[in-house]
C-alpha cells in the first residue's frame, strides 16, 4: 500500500452533498485560501479544480454516491484523490474548537486532518467496470434481501393475530408456501378452499411445510368473519412481494457471478474451504487488497482481530472487536459453519478451539480469523487455495 503524502502540498477537502459540495484549500503553510460551497455540477467542478494549484491533493468524506462526480472530475483534471473514512472525520473533529455541525466546518475538518494526519487518509482505488458494476448489482440485491426480510416480518405480524399455531409451524423461505399466499389468503383462506386448490396454488418441490402448517390451523379457533376478511388482502400482497424480492435477489445473485466469473481473485477465493460465489462476491467488490499491507490490517478492518488493551506490563483485557466492517464480518465467521466437521485444516483447527473451552461463536470467530490469513495471500497472488 503507498502511503499518502501530504509534504508540500495543498489539499483541497470536499465535505460533499447532495445539490452542493463545500470546498476548503489550504495551502502548505496550513492557512486556508479559499471556503466556498460549490454546486454538484460538472462545470463548476472543473472550475474548481482548475483553479487551485497544481500537485492539491483533493480529499472526500465519501467516495461513492455523491462523492463519485467529483472524484472523477478531480481525476480529469489531473489531481490526486483520497478518501478520509466518515468515522475519522467525525473523532477529528472533536479535536477542533467549536461543536457546531456545519458543511464549511466539516470541510475545514477534512482539509486539516488530512494535511497534519496522513495515516488517516485512504486511497481511492482505480476504476474497473465489472466490478463497479457487480458493487453496484449487489447494493440493489441487498436493498432486495431488506425488503423481503421486513416483508416477512410483517407477514409474520399478521399470521401471529390470525392462529399463531400456523405461523410457526409454516416456512416463509418456501416457494409453495408463498404462492399459496399469494394465490389465496391466509390459513382460515387455505382451509376453505381445500387441499385440491391449495395443491394447485403451491406450486413447489416440496408442500410438507404447508401441509403441516395447516393441518395444526385446523385444530385452531377460527378468527370473526369480518377479521378473516381483512386478513386475505395483506397475506396476498405481501406474500407476492416477498416472493418477487427474493426472486429479484437471486436473479442479480446470478448477474454478480456472471460480471466477476472473468476476475481471477474471484475464481481463487471459490477454492477456500467454506467460500461460495455470495461470500467471494462481497470479499471481492468490498476490498481493495492493496490498500493492506498485511493480513492483520485486514482483520482489522473485516471486524475478527481481537482488541488488546494493556499498559506497560499488565494486560486488562483481549476480546473480541465491535468495529470494523460488520457485512464482511458476518459473512466470514458464519460462512465457517460449514467447516464445523470438515477434515481440513479449519476443521481441525475449530475442533482444538472447543477442546480448549471456547464456546461454539468463539471458535467460528478464530476459525474465520485463522482463514483470513488465507484469503488475504489468496487475494494478494491470486492464486487458488492448496492445503
Amino acid at each position: 500500500m503507498s502511503a499518502i503524502r501530504t509534504n508540500g502540498k495543498s489539499v483541497l477537502g470536499l465535505d460533499v452533498g447532495k445539490k452542493s459540495h463545500w470546498a476548503c484549500l489550504v495551502t502548505p503553510e496550513g492557512e486556508v485560501a479559499a471556503n466556498r460551497p460549490v454546486a454538484n455540477d460538472e462545470g463548476e467542478l472543473a472550475e474548481l479544480f482548475a483553479s487551485v494549484p497544481e500537485g492539491t491533493l483533493v480529499v472526500v468524506d465519501q467516495k461513492r454516491n455523491i462523492g463519485a462526480l467529483p472524484l472523477r472530475m478531480a481525476r480529469s483534471a489531473g489531481l490526486e484523490v483520497a478518501y478520509l473514512p466518515g468515522i475519522a472525520a467525525h473523532q477529528a473533529a472533536r479535536m477542533f474548537a467549536g461543536d457546531a455541525k456545519t458543511d464549511e466546518r466539516d470541510a475545514l475538518v477534512i482539509a486539516k486532518t488530512a494535511m497534519g494526519i496522513p495515516d488517516s487518509l485512504l486511497p481511492v482505488p482505480e476504476p474497473d467496470e465489472a466490478r463497479d458494476a457487480a458493487r453496484a448489482m449487489a447494493a440493489a440485491r441487498d436493498y432486495a434481501v431488506e425488503c423481503a426480510t421486513r416483508d416477512k416480518n410483517r407477514l409474520r405480524s399478521v399470521l401471529l393475530e390470525s392462529c399463531p399455531a400456523f405461523e410457526a409451524e409454516c416456512d416463509l423461505s418456501d416457494a409453495a408456501t408463498l404462492s399459496a399466499m399469494a394465490a389465496i389468503g391466509g390459513p382460515w383462506a387455505m382451509l376453505d378452499a381445500g387441499a385440491a386448490s391449495v395443491s394447485a396454488c403451491a406450486r413447489g418441490v416440496s408442500r410438507r411445510s404447508l401441509e403441516a402448517a395447516l393441518e395444526t390451523a385446523g385444530s385452531c379457533t377460527r378468527p370473526p368473519e369480518v377479521m378473516v376478511a381483512a386478513e386475505n388482502p395483506q397475506v396476498r400482497m405481501l406474500a407476492r412481494r416477498i416472493s418477487d424480492a427474493t426472486g429479484e435477489a437471486a436473479r442479480l445473485d446470478g448477474e454478480i457471478a456472471g460480471l466477476l466469473e472473468g476476475d481471477d481473485t474471484y475464481r481463487c477465493l471459490q477454492t477456500v474451504p467454506g467460500i461460495g460465489p455470495r461470500t467471494a462476491s462481497e470479499l471481492v467488490i468490498s476490498i481493495d487488497i492493496d490498500e493492506f499491507p498485511d493480513h492483520d490490517h485486514l482483520a482489522s478492518y473485516c471486524g475478527v482481530a481481537p482488541r488488546n488493551r494493556r499498559s506497560g506490563t499488565s494486560i486488562s483485557s483481549v476480546t473480541a472487536s465491535r468495529q470494523g466492517n460488520k457485512r464482511l464480518k458476518n459473512l466470514l465467521i458464519f460462512s465457517c459453519n460449514s467447516l464445523c466437521r470438515s477434515k481440513g485444516r479449519f476443521g481441525d483447527y475449530y475442533r482444538r478451539c472447543r477442546d480448549r473451552g471456547m464456546c461454539h461463536g468463539e471458535a467460528l470467530k478464530a476459525t474465520a480469523r485463522k482463514r483470513l490469513k488465507v484469503i488475504y495471500a489468496i487475494m494478494r497472488d491470486r492464486v487458488p487455495y492448496s492445503e
